[in-house]
């Protein structure tokens, strides 16, 4: 299989480090994106209820001829749906999208924090995983207070928030924070839609190793211990962000791509989205 080495998630259960994601990639293109992606080797695909292309991930997993269990399958519960029995009857929908037994991980896509639903949302996430149906849950988009709140309130710590996550977002607090209570930290947009491909810092960096900009970023979130889940549907820029694992960044070039940092985010607010 891939060089991609595995995080153990708090529960036992092991994730890939690197994944795909399937944000707006087209539904009609999604199946054959995915088949693509496990054939380069990746083994860990991340789609969601809200992407409307649960269908052709499925497709492509029951298609591949792999092992179920070698490939790890996230998806997420539509903000729509947010509350007990609505994420009962959601998951049951997405399950049937995707034509699967089982998910490996399901997460709360946002915390709406306005709509307050989301700890009514997550006991609805342990009975699922209570009951077997997927191996393990986790939040996405949480800040520092939503999960405490869960902690207060729930019995099950989440395994991962996949939150958005790049040089110059580097959410150093939340990740501290994740390690506190062995949450392991999901970055999304994790080269910043391409907006830090061309500053300075990387292009010297890319230089340096013999690397193109996209393999520093994705090298540094490896180094820094995260999931990273990049999207893309050209099979080259897939073979490029998959051939991460043949080289280390040192500590100090690390700190060289930590120091973008401004705060700056290419998606949303979580304390203030609230959109269906």
């Amino acid at each position: 299989m891939s060089g991609v080495p595995n995080l153990k998630l708090n529960n036992g259960v092991e994730i890939p480090q690197l994944g795909l994601g399937v944000f707006q990639v087209p539904p009609e293109q999604t199946e054959k994106v995915v088949a693509t992606a496990l054939e380069v080797g990746y083994r860990s695909i991340d789609t969601a209820a809200g992407y409307r292309n649960e269908e052709g991930v499925g497709a492509a997993v029951r298609a591949s001829g792999l092992p179920r269990d070698e490939i790890f399958v996230t998806t997420k519960l539509a903000n729509s749906d947010q509350g007990y029995d609505a994420t009962m009857r959601a998951f049951d929908t997405s399950l049937a999208k995707l034509g699967l037994e089982f998910v490996d991980l399901y997460l709360i896509h946002w915390p709406l924090p306005a709509r307050d639903t989301y700890v009514q949302t997550w006991k609805a996430f342990e009975k699922l995983y209570a009951d077997g149906r997927v191996r393990s849950i986790g939040v996405s988009n949480f800040q520092v207070p939503h999960l405490q709140r869960l902690f207060d309130e729930t019995d099950i710590v989440p395994v991962a928030n996949q939150i958005e996550l790049h040089p110059n977002l580097l959410q150093a607090e939340l990740r501290e924070f994740h390690a506190k209570h062995r949450i392991v930290t999901e970055a999304w947009s994790p080269l910043a839609q391409a907006q830090i491909l061309d500053v300075q810092p990387i292009a010297a960096l890319a230089k340096k190793y013999g690397k193109t900009p996209a393999q520093i970023v994705l090298r540094w979130h490896i180094e820094l211990g995260n999931i990273v889940i990049p999207k893309s549907v050209r099979p080259s820029r897939m073979k490029e962000n998959f051939e991460i694992f043949d080289f280390e960044l040192s500590p100090d070039d690390v700190e060289v791509v930590s120091a973008l940092d401004n705060g700056q985010r290419t998606g949303p607010d979580p304390d203030t989205f609230n959109m269906a």
